[in-house]
This record gives C-alpha cells, sequence and structure tokens, in this order.
C-alpha cells in the first residue's frame, strides 16, 4: 500500500516557539524528550531529494528536512555499518572498541583486537576485527533505560548474537532481534529469516512495511512516557531487491545518462522513505510530534561500484532484476568512491536533525560532525548528564542545532582492512578543517606508508593529492593521525615480514 507522505501539524510543532523539548510538564517536573533514531544502511550522502538527488522520490524525507537542520558535512566513524554502529551506541571510536569491519554476525568470538596471522600470501597484516560489542561498554540506551526511558531497538543490529544482543545493551524490545546483516535473498516476503523467529511476512510485503509497523506499535504503547525509539533500517543494503511495481515505475524514468539510474535501488529507496513516513505519521497521531527529537543518519556511504557497467563485483540482487542491475546501485558524485572507502563517498552522510523549537525548520548548518558524537548531544538533548564512567570520544553538538559555532579540532577514520571491491588500501584518514590526509599502510613501494592529502575546499571530489606542495600541513595532520592511533590504542597494519610473492606465470 503506498504511504502518504506524512504531515507534522506546524501549529502543534512550531507556533509555541517558547516551549523547550524538556519543558515542565503538569507537575512541575521536566518533562524528557521522545528521541526516534532512524539509521539508514548503505544510503549515499546524494540519495535523498533534499541532498539533491532527481531521480529518487523521497518526499517523507524531504519534509522532515524543511522541519529540521539539513547538515552537509556529517561522518560516519567508519565506511562500514558494523563498526558505525558501534559508535552511535558508545560514543567510541571503532580504533578503541576495535570493531572495525562488519563481522558481528560471524559465530566465531573475537573480543580482543589484534593483527591478522601471518599469511605469506598478503604483502600487509592488517587487522582481525572484534566480532562483538563487549557488554562492558556504557550505552546510550543503558543510560537512558535508567533515566526512565522506555527502549526499543527495530531492524538491523549487526553488532553480536546473543548475549551481545540489543536486550543486553539497554534495550527493553528488540524486533526481529536477529544479529545478522538482514534477511537473506529477498527484502520482498517470504524473507529467510532463521525459521524459529516465525518471521515470514505476507507476499509481496516489504521487510520496511513490517519494520515501521513494529516502530509504530511501540510509539503508540509508550506515547504517555518517555521512549527512545532505534529505527535501524534494513534498507537499502542488498540483497538488492524492491517491489515489481516501484522498480517497473523508475524503469520508465531512469536515464541512461545520469550517475543515478538503478531502478531497483531506486525502488528501495522508495520503501525506506515510506517507512519513515509511517513512524513520522505515527508521532503526530499520538500527538507528541511537539516532544520527540528526530535524528535520520546513515551507516556508511552508498554503493558506487559494482554492476555490469561497474567497476566491482557482480552485487548480490534477486534473479527477478538482473537486467535491472547493470549500473551500479548509485552514485555519491562529486564525492570520489563509496562504500568501503576513505574518501569523502565511503564516509559523508546524510544527516537530518529536528529537535522541536530549538532547531531553525529547514535550515542547512556545515558543522562537520561524527556518529560518535550522538551519544554524548542526545543524552544532553534529553537532559541527562553523562555518567562519570562513560569517557565518549565524541562530543555534544548541541551548540551547532542551537545555531552556533561547533568548536572542534579534527575527526578521524580508521579502517585497517583491505577491500577489493571499493579499492580501499588500509589506512587512517584525518580531517581539520578543510584539510583532510590519508595514510595508507605500508603502500609505498618499499614498505612505506603512502599519504594523500586533499583541500576539500576547492577539491571536494579528492581529485588531486597536493601532499608535495604542502610538506607541513602534511606533516602536522600525520602526526595527529599518530597521536589519534596511539590515544585509542587502534590495531596498525603493518608490511608482513613473511610475504613471499607468488610468481607470475611466464607466457
Amino acid at each position: 500500500m503506498k504511504l502518504k507522505p506524512f504531515v507534522f501539524s506546524c501549529l502543534a510543532i512550531f507556533a509555541a516557539s517558547h516551549v523547550h523539548a524538556t519543558a515542565a510538564s503538569p507537575t512541575g517536573v521536566p518533562e524528557k524528550p521522545n528521541i526516534l533514531f532512524i539509521l539508514a544502511d548503505d544510503l549515499g550522502w546524494k540519495d535523498l531529494g533534499c541532498y539533491g538527488s532527481t531521480f529518487h522520490r523521497t518526499p517523507n524525507l524531504d519534509r522532515l528536512a524543511s522541519r529540521a537542520v539539513r547538515f552537509t558535512q556529517a561522518y560516519a566513524a567508519n565506511p562500514l555499518c558494523s563498526p558505525t554502529r558501534s559508535s552511535v551506541l558508545t560514543g567510541l571510536w571503532p580504533a578503541r572498541t576495535g570493531i572495525t569491519a562488519p563481522v558481528c554476525h560471524l559465530p566465531e568470538v573475537v573480543l580482543e583486537k589484534q593483527l591478522v596471522q601471518g599469511n605469506p600470501k598478503r604483502r600487509i597484516l592488517d587487522a582481525n576485527s572484534v566480532t562483538r560489542l563487549k557488554t562492558d561498554y556504557l550505552t546510550l540506551p543503558a543510560i537512558l533505560k535508567e533515566a526512565g526511558y522506555q527502549t526499543g531497538h527495530f531492524g538491523k543490529w549487526h553488532l553480536g548474537h546473543e548475549p551481545y544482543s540489543p536486550l543486553q545493551h539497554g534495550f527493553q524490545t528488540d524486533w526481529p532481534h536477529w544479529a545478522g546483516p538482514g534477511p537473506a535473498g529477498s527484502y520482498v516476503a517470504p524473507w529467510k529469516f532463521p525459521q524459529a523467529l516465525g518471521i515470514q511476512g505476507e507476499p509481496s510485503e516489504h521487510i520496511e512495511d513490517t519494520l515501521s509497523s513494529q516502530v509504530v506499535k511501540f510509539i503508540h504503547e509508550n506515547k504517555d512516557r518517555p521512549f527512545y525509539a532505534n529505527y535501524w533500517q534494513f534498507s537499502v543494503h542488498n540483497p538488492y531487491d524492491a517491489k515489481d511495481a516501484l522498480v517497473a515505475k523508475y524503469r520508465t524514468q531512469a536515464d541512461p545518462n545520469s550517475p543515478q539510474r538503478n531502478p531497483v535501488y531506486a525502488a528501495m529507496v522508495e520503501s525506506l522513505d515510506d517507512g519513515v513516513g509511517r513512524v513520522l505519521n505515527a508521532l503526530e497521531e499520538c500527538g507528541i510530534a511537539d516532544k520527540t527529537i528526530v535524528v535520520f543518519f546513515s551507516d556508511n556511504g552508498g554503493i558506487s561500484w559494482g554492476g555490469a557497467d561497474g567497476d566491482g563485483p557482480t552485487l548480490h540482487k534477486s534473479a527477478r532484476f538482473q537486467a535491472d542491475m547493470t549500473a551500479p546501485p548509485t552514485s555519491n558524485l562529486p564525492l570520489r568512491n563509496g562504500k568501503a572507502s576513505l574518501y569523502e563517498g565511503g564516509v559523508r552522510e546524510p544527516c537530518l536533525v529536528l529537535w522541536p523549537s530549538v532547531t531553525k525548520p529547514g535550515t542547512t548548518n556545515e558543522s562537520i560532525i561524527q556518529s560518535i558524537d550522538w551519544m554524548p548531544t542526545l543524552l544532553e538533548m534529553a537532559g541527562i548528564p553523562m555518567p562519570a564512567t562513560a569517557k565518549p570520544d565524541g562530543q555534544s553538538i548541541v551548540p551547532a542545532l542551537k545555531g552556533g559555532e561547533l568548536k572542534r579540532d579534527a575527526i578521524y577514520c580508521h579502517f585497517p582492512h583491505d577491500v577489493a571491491a571499493s579499492g580501499q588500501r588500509p589506512g587512517t584518514s584525518v580531517r581539520r578543517g578543510d584539510w583532510k590526509l590519508i595514510r595508507l599502510y605500508a603502500d609505498n613501494a618499499d614498505g612505506g606508508d603512502k599519504l594523500e592529502l586533499y583541500n576539500l575546499k576547492t577539491d571536494l571530489g579528492e581529485s588531486t593529492d597536493v601532499s608535495l606542495e604542502n610538506p607541513t600541513i602534511v606533516t602536522e595532520l600525520n602526526a595527529l593521525i599518530t597521536g589519534f592511533l596511539k590515544e585509542s590504542d587502534a590495531v596498525i597494519p603493518k608490511l608482513n615480514p613473511g610475504y613471499k610473492p607468488v610468481a607470475k606465470a611466464q607466457p
């Protein structure tokens, strides 16, 4: 069923602009705001209409943007999903937790970060990622639960099976209580979740239809008490599958000369947007839109590689849409590369924040923020003190949300892995102001680290390495990376002393 775009009552939300989200209730006790955190999976920076897409249809998110602040320089702490997810919940760098790759669905339990064991076929030793978010980390939902919030997680988790599920990290509700990346095979029912979960869906039902309905149910059940709803969508991660009618619609609209032209992906984006609309409508129906903070974010950049005419491997897709997947799922242009890359296309995200009566509707903010900032930010927005035992790496962005200046020195992204699909080598990046330095480990011919420098103000697409022209800046930023690696106790890739290259066959 096609969902109507959500409609926020301007009178309810903004006319009484003197009412703060934590205003006093009739009892005189400060009223805690509800928090709805929506996290898309693999959604690119340019995938929404409000971020410039002319192909994807996102009316619900575009309307949210018209009532929210839209950040243009919001970053994931990692170019892959599980690490970013861990950073949202803990406020910690993935380099610190050791979750640096999306491996938390694997059966092997790895709790300590380390280099991979020597393999003579690998020139560089990279990290062996931790596979579970340990329960000794203090998380945002655990703090909110202690403060009297009802906490619910809905959708993708990908941070570990029991006993590392949402229920062990502060959530009282978890649906579908599944640690894997998503429903295998298809997003259109019947889904291939484990039989024990008892979740199959009705024919033609999309996973986002059901997932958003679960969030709506939670909102209605908790409308009279403060809640934190973690709505972490499965979309638009593979498998590349969507509703037939939507794919057919986008086939007729696709421009073969446009960077964004994949009808299956576009249909998936629309189902994602429909789910958001259903949930935002529920806030209005319950009369709590004016006291609910809404955050929309993505866990990493969109996949701009793959497909028959792409640069990467063939992607996991439904057999029904083989002919539709000749183009890469999306394009992040003008940003370089995409998911699993330290370049901007892999880590710069769409980000919308609605804080009723605080954020100015329809505004744009260029502050540099990162996923490690959400924990301290949301606690401050809710008026809850940071526990003394919590030491987040992120900082509160409340000053930016209130229209002021956000002061920060630099942000970092540590990705100690080799990804053939995106062409990414193990590396670490730092951004300070307009300058961005990428250190690629042991990537020079002599085994030394390769350094690339970009000025994002003049070269948003990172097309020209200017490291040779700016040696002083390179030295300063490289020193920042070294300090970050030490501070976070990061696993640092290195040249493999036992490397034995395989001799090429003679013609």
